[in-house]
């Protein structure tokens, strides 16, 4: 059995999953016996004759399911990254499973009394700050959740969370079906005009092991934003764009709307069944935010600083693509090549020219060298761990005295079953129990341009500053160092997940930094300083334009989760549009939405909560400006970060872990000057 493999009836090295020894087939029964373990597990707490205390009670909760939580920490995992039909009709099966076990353990009448009965007398029981952070964390993770619901109302939930669990799922399924159906292959050699060596080559190998003749385009990243950048022919980037546009708004099998409509119209009633006005007044309860009208109130005092900086932009843009090319009316499409081309006019700056500097393998040796000088870690690559396909890199990461730290996976390019983007998971958490350090394994998933039969993989600077930020998002994981595994590592307030993975980012902009892995591949010389005090100076281009782009996003989702009544929205198109008319720029494609592909925020955790990588920016321009004064190997500064912010997890309120850090709250005043919109 599965389950029994996790439990080390196979001995592997620091526990890991044995991926090689997992069958598909294994992952239902074992769902099932760790479901039952776990209620087990519950029921000993709940029956436990002794009076509840913080230790039978409190602590004894957050170490159930362990085995349950491994399980599917490797399934969900899975399913994101190396995926079949096999697995996501597993998935569909195994959801409502698991969101029944969640609501038998919330709405638990019995349980509830014994975590309400230790939270009553909190102040007498001389708690440490991270025993009274997940005191209060169990209570409210019941009261928020249904426990003083009456027993109607409680089904009522069990059936909405039953529904959402599976729509969420469908939602995925949908737009990553959508993503490997569509290819468009290239015959003719002319209509490749602009693009550049590399994005043929890779092209023309995707073709062949198709057994197709010409060049092979998708809309995975490292195929598609080439594509719509580079290639002349302003037909075909239509093309492209208008298909990644289009994903699950089609009104045919794969469409997303109704699901989009369904999700948020649950969401809302389990709020308002939970006494909340909307979902994003129940989510932001729990986040440094605090209340929808905060938020709004950040996205759009941004948004006023920001309008006028794009608009210019945008003018500036469309006359540049006139005088070029006689462009009537800028299209979307359009957007990244104008972009791309003044970006070349003004600062002599390609990014084909700076990607021979960015292999990747040095790039990962550079995020390892800047973790090595600021915290004292060491990245040690190991074949002796299961890895779930043949790209996966591992790693053994350990301190400077030689002690163990964490294991570290690392997968990097695309393939038919993965999802787009890239995003940092875990595979086991940290923690502290009968005195020993249970170290954690922390896993970073991108979709990078593959080597090709003449090239390694090389980087856009852009792949390079997101390899850095989910770079920071595992250094959040791997120096966690809590006593109870759901405060450790990146289990923080969401609106603070961000600050770790966007503060490494401005690593890549120093010369210092730059000057320890940015080598050519072929030469070996180190990245001119011109070519590095030119990516400085372009780092603010055109940020008026991306900040309205993010802000746009963050409305967006705002407006699904915080408006009093969403079933009245019939139209997901309409309803959009609405949304995005603050921040429009480009004329609206009648065949394209965002919001049925929106994965963040109807299938990751993001919903009421897109905003927060805005929110982030605030924290890590004011975190990296320290830094800057002091030095950005600083080892005081360094140290300060991971004693107060990376190893604490959620042990205490966010702010309070910021301000020990930098000694003062954070200023939005570092950000606006950062992004030239402060003047």
């Amino acid at each position: 059995m599965f389950d029994k493999i996790l439990l080390n009836s196979y001995e592997t090295p620091y526990q890991t999953a044995p991926f090689s020894k997992i069958k598909d087939e294994f992952y239902l029964p074992s769902f099932k016996e760790a479901i039952q373990n776990a209620k087990n597990e519950i029921d000993a707490i709940t029956n436990n004759p002794e009076t509840p205390s913080f230790e039978n009670t409190i602590e004894a909760l957050d170490f159930s399911g362990e085995q349950l939580d491994r399980i599917s920490s490797i399934f969900f995992n899975l399913n994101s990254a190396e995926t079949n039909d096999t697995i996501q009709k597993i998935a569909q099966e195994v959801s409502p499973l698991l969101s029944e076990f969640s609501n038998d353990v919330t709405l638990n009448e019995d349980l509830f009394k014994r975590v309400k009965a230790v939270y009553d007398k909190k102040d007498t029981l001389n708690l440490t700050i991270e025993q009274q952070t997940l005191l209060d964390k169990k209570y409210k993770g019941f009261s928020r959740n249904g426990a003083n619901l009456p027993e109607d109302k409680k089904e009522e939930l069990r059936e909405i969370d039953k529904k959402l669990s599976q729509l969420k799922l469908k939602f995925g399924e949908n737009v990553l079906a959508e993503t490997n159906a569509f290819e468009m292959l290239i015959t003719d050699k002319a209509d490749l005009s602009g693009l550049p060596d590399g994005a043929k080559e890779a092209a023309k190998q995707l073709a062949e092991s198709k057994q197709k003749e010409g060049w092979l385009f998708t809309l995975d990243y490292p195929s598609y934003i080439p594509f719509v950048t580079y290639a002349d022919n302003r037909e075909l980037r239509k093309k492209m764009s208008l298909a990644a546009g289009s994903k699950g708004f089609k009104n045919d099998d794969l469409d997303n709307q109704q699901i989009v409509l369904d999700i948020v119209n649950l969401r809302h009633q389990r709020a308002n069944l939970l006494g909340y006005k909307t979902h994003a007044h129940f989510i932001l309860e729990e986040r440094m935010a605090e209340t929808p009208e905060n938020v709004n109130n950040f996205l759009n005092e941004l948004l006023d600083k920001a309008k006028p900086a794009a608009t210019k932009e945008f003018e500036n843009l469309q006359n540049f693509a006139k005088e070029l090319d006689g462009i009537t009316s800028l299209e979307k499409w359009d957007g990244a090549y104008y972009s791309e081309k003044l970006k070349q006019k003004l600062f002599s700056l390609d990014d084909e020219l700076l990607k021979p500097y960015f292999k990747l393998e040095n790039v990962i040796d550079g995020a390892f060298t800047v973790a090595t000088k600021l915290f004292d870690l060491q990245f040690e690559e190991i074949d002796t761990i299961d890895k779930y396909h043949e790209d996966v890199l591992t790693y053994k990461v350990t301190n400077t005295n030689g002690d163990f730290i964490a294991v570290f996976y690392a997968d990097f390019f695309p393939r038919a079953g993965k999802r787009n983007g890239a995003w940092m998971t875990s595979y086991k958490p940290q923690y502290i129990k009968n005195d020993e350090n249970s170290r954690p394994h922390v896993s970073i998933v991108c979709n990078f341009t593959k080597p090709t039969k003449s090239k390694p993989s090389l980087l856009t600077f852009n792949e390079v500053t997101t390899l850095f930020h989910e770079f920071g998002h595992a250094l959040h994981g791997i120096l966690a160092n809590t006593t109870y595994p759901s405060l450790s590592g990146t289990s923080v307030f969401w609106d603070f997940v961000e600050l770790p993975s966007q503060v490494m980012e401005n690593w890549c902009y120093e010369k210092e930094a730059l000057e320890l892995f940015a080598t050519h591949y072929e030469t070996g010389e180190v990245i001119p300083m011109d070519l590095v005090e030119k990516i400085k100076e372009s780092a603010t281009f055109h940020e008026g334009m991306q900040t309205l782009r993010q802000l746009s996003f963050g409305l967006l989702d705002m407006s699904w989760h915080g408006g009093d009544s969403p079933e009245s929205i019939t139209s997901v198109k309409a309803h959009e549009a609405k949304a995005f008319s603050k921040t429009k720029l480009y004329p609206d494609v009648e065949d394209n939405c965002m919001s049925t592909a929106f994965a963040h925020i109807f299938q990751g955790g993001y919903s009421s909560g897109y905003y927060s990588y805005k929110w982030a920016e605030v924290l890590d321009a004011d975190a990296f400006e320290y830094f800057k004064e002091e030095g950005i190997f600083n080892k005081g500064v360094a140290t300060k970060f991971k004693d107060h912010v990376l190893s604490q997890g959620g042990t205490e309120s966010p702010m309070t872990l910021y301000k020990r850090f930098r000694g003062q709250e954070p200023k939005p005043e570092a950000l606006l000057k950062r992004a030239g919109l402060l003047k």
